[in-house]
């Protein structure tokens, strides 16, 4: 039977409140000096989200690198694409896009707000993407293709 060393207690599960567990397991703030370059984490989210669009890829794909709000909003978004791409008879076909710049805004620390400008064969877009430290990586938690 394990034993607890001298001078400490435990204390037991049912004393902690539902809120202290809850904030113990929910996702934690991290620190801009300890995540990774935002830039390239925005490149690669715009053109991920990009092919998601065009139905080349699955948002499953792109899950890990979305709260559940965005990732919600971003499946809604692709299966109206597909739908309108059924109407119409045309099939899925790869993208080709050239990222043209990435401005970003730091309101807070861990907290970017991005606009990366995206050049295709027919348009020019936009994507608005708002990007938080969290677990020590980037998360998107709000997506807009403009």
């Amino acid at each position: 039977m394990a034993t607890t060393p001298a001078g400490t207690a435990r204390v037991p599960y049912a004393s902690r409140s539902s809120a202290q567990v809850a904030e113990f397991f929910a996702p934690q703030r991290t620190p801009s000096t300890a995540l990774p370059d935002s830039e390239t984490f925005l490149r690669n989210l715009t053109v991920g989200v990009l092919e998601v669009f065009a139905g080349v890829r699955e948002v499953d794909q792109l899950a890990r690198w979305l709260t559940e709000d965005a990732y919600r909003k971003l499946l809604t978004r692709a299966n109206l694409a597909t739908r309108a791409r059924s109407a119409r008879g045309v099939a899925a076909k790869r993208p080709v896009h050239a990222i043209m710049s990435v401005h970003e805004s730091s309101p807070a620390d861990g907290i970017i707000e991005a606009v990366v400008i995206v050049r295709g064969p027919a348009r020019t877009r936009a994507l608005a993407v708002r990007i938080e430290g969290m677990d020590g990586r980037w998360r998107a938690t709000s997506l807009a293709l403009l």
